[in-house]
């Protein structure tokens, strides 16, 4: 039955785009109805599949927005200049039209409450997609793990999913910290700068508390945040990583 339900998993399905979220100028959110659905854990991602009317195929990996209990499936897609499957994604697709797609995989990079915490979630760019539904499946599930979010991105134009970042920081057991990089909005007095030792000493537990740490963005980004965190004195063994790379 379990290889059953891997194949299941891997089986290629068709969704049905439901709605299109502009959520930033370069990052849209796409809402599926999910017929056939297996279910998903809060940091998994799919694979979704484009084919041309020549029959070349480009495959693309995304992780899931929504949370597990959420009634439509949510991708959020950055728009990639190079990218092969981003602008179709970007520019083309409406409500209505059909996405393949394959999953949910992934099995480490995931929680769940009864992982517990405390929970530490730092982002970079569009890294804040499967954080965001670790957020969503605790707000869901009522649970009272603690959790910090440390988001970082280049302005305020670009800080994805922006509202719901508020609804989620004005929650109890939950810290939401923005640090902007590049350009800072008019009487901004939040921080200025990449992620560093004296702002992750700032945001993040003692390592005496042991938080559980997931960190998502670009590949440098991912390990210089993780490695900080060891240098800090954090346990390796409790800090998770899922890094985007270049497409192509």
């Amino acid at each position: 039955m379990e290889g059953a339900a891997l194949s299941g998993r891997l089986s290629w399905r068709t969704a049905t785009v439901a709605g299109v979220i502009n959520e930033t100028p370069r990052v849209k959110s796409l809402v599926l109805e999910r017929p056939d659905w297996p279910g998903h854990l809060a940091g998994q991602h799919v694979d979704v599949r484009l084919t041309s009317e020549d029959g070349y195929q480009a495959e693309r990996s995304y992780s899931i927005a929504s949370a597990p209990e959420d009634e439509m499936l949510m991708l959020t897609v950055e728009r990639l200049e190079e990218g092969e499957v981003s602008p179709y994604l970007f520019d083309g697709l409406r409500a209505g039209d059909l996405l393949e797609f394959r999953g949910p995989i992934g099995g480490y990079f995931v929680w769940t409450e009864s992982l517990g915490g405390p929970l530490l979630l730092i982002a970079g760019g569009s890294g804040i997609v499967p954080l965001r539904a670790m957020l969503r499946h605790r707000v869901v599930t009522r649970s009272a793990v603690p959790a910090r979010l440390l988001y970082s991105a280049r302005s305020m134009s670009e800080v994805i999913y922006k509202e719901e970042l508020t609804q989620f920081a004005a929650r109890e057991g939950i810290t939401v910290a923005l640090t902007l990089t590049r350009q800072w909005p008019d009487g901004w007095s939040g921080y200025r700068r990449r992620i560093d030792p004296e702002l992750l000493r700032e945001i993040a537990w003692s390592p005496s508390e042991r938080p559980l740490a997931y960190i998502c963005g670009p590949t440098a980004f991912v390990e210089t945040a993780a490695n900080t965190l060891v240098q800090l004195g954090h346990e390796p063994e409790r800090i998770r990583t899922e890094r985007f790379g270049p497409t192509g």
